[in-house]
């Protein structure tokens, strides 16, 4: 399920489409991987443990865990971790890494937990993909016990700040690609979405992600292509946004900012 500012556009479409799937799986998590060694994905992981608190020992649940890192991460630290992902190619990545992590197959809607059995829950970088989210939020308030923590922690698509010479084109290409996603602006309605599920002592905190280099090229070409498929932009006018992106990235002049936010919150006693 966890998707990525740094995951690029859509695949092309192969002849074969278990092969083609299983390269896209891979394609993902190779770029995943590049993202989540940088400093700052690693301090935005930090925060979110910091954000849950928890004792050692304790239950968590990384809905949406994609290949592991985090899953891991929180069982190295004393924590009983739990991850949970529907995609299986994801989690046959994770189980490769590390076979001793407790990893499930399984979506935000139902997680295969019994009620009152987290004392944490976290979901990063996923909820822009659910069509639902107070369903999930419902099924996560049902799993976590009382004074259970919970932590969201995702990008607002459709506010990228991308530097380009093409200043209209760049907005057309941000809102045609946010515009593709289930639920793009999905932070922007977590606080309410929390109190209205029951949640207390609901915190919202953002922080500005900076990518000056050409790990995040592959995103804005897939930005692009996307916007084209969905008529947003013209081939020729996206050709000259791309251009223009591959040159600065050629020069070392890209600029791209995305907004996070981390909306934390606790589930009454």
């Amino acid at each position: 399920m966890t998707t990525h500012p740094s995951a690029g556009g859509p695949d092309p479409v192969d002849a074969d489409p278990v092969s083609a799937s299983t390269e896209a799986t891979d394609r993902l998590i190779a770029r995943l991987d590049r993202f989540d060694r940088r400093p700052e994905a690693r301090a935005l992981r930090a925060r979110i443990t910091e954000l849950l608190d928890l004792a050692p020992g304790a239950t968590v649940a990384d809905v949406g865990c994609g290949s592991g890192l985090a899953v891991a991460e929180l069982a190295d630290a004393g924590l009983t971790a739990v991850g949970i992902d529907p995609d299986p190619r994801m989690l046959a990545h994770a189980r490769a890494r590390r076979p001793d992590l407790d990893l499930r197959q399984a979506d935000a809607y139902a997680l295969p937990l019994p009620d009152g059995a987290l004392r944490g829950y976290r979901a990063e970088k996923v909820y822009h993909v659910l069509d639902d989210a107070a369903r999930a939020l419902a099924e996560a308030h049902r799993a976590l016990a009382p004074g259970g923590r919970l932590v969201l922690a995702g990008q607002d698509w459709d506010a990228y700040a991308v530097d380009s010479d093409h200043p209209g084109t760049t907005r057309a290409i941000v809102h045609a690609s946010a515009d593709g996603l289930p639920a793009p602006r999905a932070p922007r309605r977590q606080r309410a979405l929390l109190l209205d599920a029951g949640f207390e002592r609901v915190r919202v905190e953002g922080r500005v992600l900076t990518f000056t280099d050409d790990d995040v090229l592959g995103m804005l070409l897939g930005m692009a292509e996307a916007a084209v498929a969905a008529g947003a932009v013209g081939e020729e006018r996206a050709g000259e946004w791309t251009a223009d992106q591959q040159d600065r990235a050629r020069r070392g002049r890209l600029f791209v900012a995305i907004p996070f936010f981390l909306v934390s919150a606790r589930k009454r006693e």
